[in-house]
Order: structure tokens, then C-alpha cells, then sequence
């Protein structure tokens, strides 16, 4: 059975790849406002968690064949507003005035759905939620990690895994959560549809 990774991510395809798993990634292409804009007042977990099922759907009917498809979405809730990625350098600037010095929790939803026959026959989801505190660099730390441009594709300005892991000063809870898709509970969605991920594993490892 193949796994189908329902994302662009490079640092969701790096997590899977170094725990084992060597999928094959689709991009759903789902409009995340127009989910978002389709549900009444959702709670943080509801809203991330309804993204990431989008973004499965759209992927599973292009799998084909025998199939697991996992979705993912992250936001970062800080001073009580979710915020996902910021796109431009003005935005990023203020989510780290608010951030800097603080914490705040990073919400991945997650969507496992089996496909057999090219048709789905099982679905899982659920959302992790993570605390991060966060460092407060300086000025010229600031201006130069925007200027590389990592934080304005990323949920919350900031990414663990990779230049913005210097102005995170801890993690309470899952980190695989914070860089995308969190491997405990992926575990659980697969198992509660019925497949063990030690199966998915790629060959030569057991």
C-alpha cells in the first residue's frame, strides 16, 4: 500500500522520510480560504483539522489503486487569533512583535483516509496541539531571518527544523507537530484504520 502525502511541504516529506516512510507526494491544490470561509465559528482544532481533511479528499481521487492519503494543516494561535502563513515581509514583521518573548500554540490537523480500488473506504482526523516558546531576537536578527524568506511560507512565521529553530527556545509537547505532522498521532489514524505503520515502512528497515 502506497502512502500519498497530501502536501508541498518539504519539512512534512523530510519528517516521514527519516522515520522511515518514503511517500509519494500529490499537492491537493484545495483553496484554504474557501474551506475556512464555509465553516461557522470553528474552534482552532475544527478549523485546522476540516483544512487538512479538504486536502485529503482532493488527493485520494487522484491516488489510484491501493492507497493511504494524509493530509495535514498547521496554524499557530497567538494572543488568541489564529495566523497561518504570512506571505509577505510586512506581515511576518508583526506576528514577531507579538511572538517574541512569549508562547503560543501550534495546532497541526491531520486527515488519514484508505483508498482501495481508487475509492475511499475508511477515514480518520484529529489535530495536535503544541506550545512553543518562543526567543526574542534582535533587530538585525529579525530583518536578516525575514530576508531569507523562510518565514513567510510557514504557519506562524517560524519554522523548528530550520533557521527560525535559533529564536525557539523550547517545545512542550510534539515536535514532529510544530514542523507539520505529528508522528504519534499519525500512528493512531492509521491504526484506527486498520494499518499498522511499521507496514509502511520502506523495505530494508525490518
Amino acid at each position: 500500500m502506497r502512502f500519498v502525502l497530501a502536501s508541498a511541504s518539504p519539512a512534512r516529506l523530510a519528517v516521514l522520510r527519516a522515520a522511515g516512510i518514503e511517500p509519494t507526494v500529490i499537492v491537493s491544490g484545495v483553496d484554504e480560504d474557501a474551506v475556512a470561509a464555509s465553516l461557522a465559528d470553528p474552534a482552532p482544532a475544527e478549523l485546522v483539522t476540516a483544512l487538512a481533511r479538504a486536502k485529503a479528499q482532493a488527493v485520494a481521487a487522484d491516488a489510484g489503486g491501493d492507497a493511504v492519503v494524509v493530509g495535514c494543516d498547521s496554524m499557530l494561535s497567538i494572543g488568541g487569533e489564529m495566523v497561518g502563513k504570512p506571505g509577505t515581509a510586512e506581515v511576518a514583521r508583526k506576528r514577531w512583535a507579538g511572538m517574541a518573548g512569549g508562547s503560543g500554540e501550534l495546532l497541526t490537523g491531520h486527515a488519514v483516509l484508505r483508498v482501495e480500488g481508487g475509492a475511499v473506504t475508511a477515514e480518520a482526523t484529529g489535530a495536535q496541539a503544541t506550545t512553543v516558546r518562543f526567543a526574542t531576537p534582535s533587530q538585525h536578527e529579525l530583518d536578516t531571518y525575514i530576508g531569507t524568506g523562510e518565514p513567510l511560507q510557514v504557519a506562524g512565521a517560524f519554522t523548528l527544523d530550520g533557521l527560525g529553530g535559533w529564536f525557539v527556545e523550547g517545545v512542550d509537547g510534539d515536535p514532529s507537530s510544530v514542523v507539520g505532522i505529528s508522528l504519534p498521532l499519525t500512528r493512531r489514524l492509521l491504526a484506527e484504520i486498520g494499518i499498522s505503520v511499521v507496514d509502511l515502512w520502506r523495505p530494508g528497515l525490518a
